[in-house]
């Protein structure tokens, strides 16, 4: 059985992933928490520069589901 996108984010939950946003930044940190939005909840969030190098701390933040542009696994 395949998984549909909402599995995919309910496996995510506790792990570190990779978020891009529309305006081109990157911000990686752990998954806490999405609702039917997309909206999600990330502790321990960073922006990334282009190197993929932590250019800033963000702390626990909230990103609006529309403003991304697409989430992965990160390692």
């Amino acid at each position: 059985m395949q998984d549909r996108p909402f599995d995919l984010l309910n496996k995510a939950v506790g792990q570190t992933i990779l978020v891009r946003l529309k305006n081109g930044v990157s911000i990686r940190g752990k998954l806490i928490s999405f609702d039917m939005h997309m909206n999600i909840v990330m502790e321990d969030a960073e922006e990334l520069d282009q190197n993929g190098s932590a250019k800033a701390r963000l702390g626990t933040i909230l990103l609006r589901g529309g403003n991304i542009f697409y989430l992965s696994p990160s390692t």
